[in-house]
């Protein structure tokens, strides 16, 4: 009989029926292995019970071939629950390159996401059937956590920080999206909708909302209007080098350690300029700490990201 509460959320997601096959299976063999202990525990108390109080046991000798055979199936049992745990984990948290990038900001108490078409949204957040969706998340205040039980994807939100997960929804519909991790009063009621639409629809749902600025460009005058052209020019100059191609590369350091280019490191770099300071340059750049919003943060490094290398601008680092 159907009440209107399933045992287990419905699978919206292509990653959501694997996740619950090896959930099952770890559910399978640990009530299969309980049962057999607790049988066992209760047939020798019966069996091998002392019947008299001047009872003495017979002795047992030992037998290699049990104590092998008790060890190696449990050992060949853990070892494919482990292969196939991380084989998924690693999975899970390595999204295709042709995933479409989504920016979502948690705040006190809201989920806010932008599109790289420029389009934002707060409380929900319209993806595409079948695409595979990549969300780069950060807090704004404190940690939140983003859950979406159809999707099987949960990951923490952390301030100065970017996360990232990603999913590729298989079923059209609402489904929700919870806070787990407490954030403050209003927790219970930090609720979105991941709506997902045919991809037909999702295009003109997209061209249907007022005519926003690419996320892209609208780092592009944030990076200009805050005079970051100045130092970061076409070239490498005495003052900054070139930003083109800087994304995903390996940088060299002042300290000769490398560091990756990667979100939090060009995040860091704004926020905090002095921490990792590259090569051949002096740590003269200011902090932009405070005067420029996790949204706008975002949109420079989008911007950063979509600059092709050119010739000449990554040999001083």
């Amino acid at each position: 009989m159907n009440l209107g509460f399933p045992l287990f959320p419905e699978q919206a997601s292509a990653m959501a029926p694997r996740v619950d096959a090896l959930f099952f299976v770890l559910v399978g063999v640990s009530v299969f292995f309980a049962t057999l202990i607790s049988l066992a525990i209760v047939v020798f108390a019966f069996r091998y019970r002392r019947r008299s109080a001047n009872e003495r046991p017979a002795e047992i000798s030992g037998d290699l071939r049990l104590e092998v055979l008790w060890t190696v199936i449990p050992l060949l049992f853990t070892l494919v629950m482990f292969a196939w745990g991380a084989k998924l984990y690693f999975e899970t948290y390595t999204p295709p390159r042709n995933a479409l990038e989504i920016h979502v900001v948690a705040k006190q108490w809201m989920w806010k996401a932008q599109h790289p078409e420029g389009r934002s949204e707060i409380d929900e957040l319209h993806v595409p059937r079948g695409r595979a969706i990549k969300l780069l998340l950060t807090s704004q205040d404190v940690i939140h956590d983003f859950f979406v039980p159809a999707f099987r994807i949960k990951t923490d939100v952390l301030p100065g920080r970017y996360m990232m997960v990603w999913f590729q929804p298989s079923r059209a519909g609402v489904y929700r999206l919870f806070c787990a991790e407490y954030c403050g009063t209003q927790h219970s009621g930090m609720l979105g909708h991941i709506v997902v639409m045919a991809p037909s629809e999702y295009q003109k749902w997209l061209g249907s909302g007022p005519g926003e600025d690419t996320v892209a460009g609208a780092g592009a005058r944030l990076f200009q209007s805050l005079g970051c052209a100045a130092c970061h020019g076409e070239k490498n100059t005495e003052r900054g080098p070139a930003l083109a191609g800087l994304f995903g590369t390996r940088v060299r350091l002042r300290d000769g350690k490398a560091a990756l280019a990667d979100e939090n490191y060009l995040r860091e770099s704004i926020v905090n300029p002095q921490a990792k300071v590259i090569a051949g340059y002096q740590p003269i750049m200011p902090t932009f700490k405070g005067l420029v919003s996790e949204e706008g943060i975002l949109q420079i490094i989008s911007y950063l990201k979509s600059l092709e290398p050119r010739e000449g601008t990554r040999e001083a680092q």
